[in-house]
């Protein structure tokens, strides 16, 4: 289990050296003007998405529904709010992780450390296509247009890992999560839940819209590398 950060972290990213546990600076985006992307981005990015979107729709179809899981997940202000994937997983997933975690120690401390596992008995076959190349998660395009969602920010995160931010928790409060972000475009899986926070803090201490930009264009090499994708 990761340790709880009741301590600043120093992160050294490629944007910033900086004590995340001091405060926000003053290089804030415009929230309007962040929000006016959003809406404005998502709602085109859906409409191109729209034949895939049915696609995968119609597929999950044949294996059974739900065709989408809302999970709870913690938003601005420490809300939770439903957050939308494409069904990735069998349907009974917790009776399979809880017997899978029981018979194999070394999942279990995987799962302890970051709450991921590489090789998780739970995801389907397709769900693996989906999960490798990010498709499951274009439903959160609809958690944008909604306002629970942003499409750059922290990713957002179950309450059961609030304890994992420490006291900096807080700054994960102040802004939307993102559909990516710095842990996004960072490794994803493959950095630690210490790094990730540190990741997190620091786009939100120096967070503007330029540096928005940047992350989103380095989304699309991200995904495409699969890189901490599982």
């Amino acid at each position: 289990m990761p340790r709880n950060l009741t301590t600043s972290l120093t992160v050294t990213s490629k944007w910033s050296k900086l004590q995340v546990g001091a405060p926000a600076t003053a290089r804030e985006p415009s929230e309007r003007l962040k929000r006016s992307f959003d809406v404005a981005a998502a709602a085109a990015m859906f409409l191109m998405f729209l034949p895939l979107f049915g696609l995968i729709c119609f597929i999950l179809l044949t294996q059974g529904r739900p065709l989408m899981i809302r999970h709870r997940r913690v938003g601005r202000g420490g809300a939770t709010f439903p957050c939308l994937k494409f069904r990735t997983m069998v349907v009974d997933s917790d009776a399979v992780l809880q017997r899978h975690l029981a018979s194999d120690p070394a999942a279990r401390e995987e799962w302890e450390a970051s709450r991921k596992l590489k090789n998780d008995p739970r995801v389907t076959a397709l769900g693996r296509v989906l999960r490798k190349t990010s498709i499951d998660e274009l439903p959160q395009l609809l958690n944008v247009l909604r306002g629970e969602m942003s499409l750059v920010g922290p990713r957002p995160i179950v309450p059961a890992e609030v304890i994992h931010y420490g006291i900096h928790i807080e700054r994960y409060h102040e802004v939307r999560p993102g559909l990516t972000g710095a842990w996004q475009i960072s490794g994803r899986s493959d950095v630690s839940y210490e790094q990730r926070v540190a990741l997190d803090c620091a786009y939100v201490a120096e967070r503007s819209f330029r540096r928005d930009l940047g992350i989103l264009v380095k989304t699309v090499p991200a995904v495409l590398k699969s890189k901490g994708s599982y």
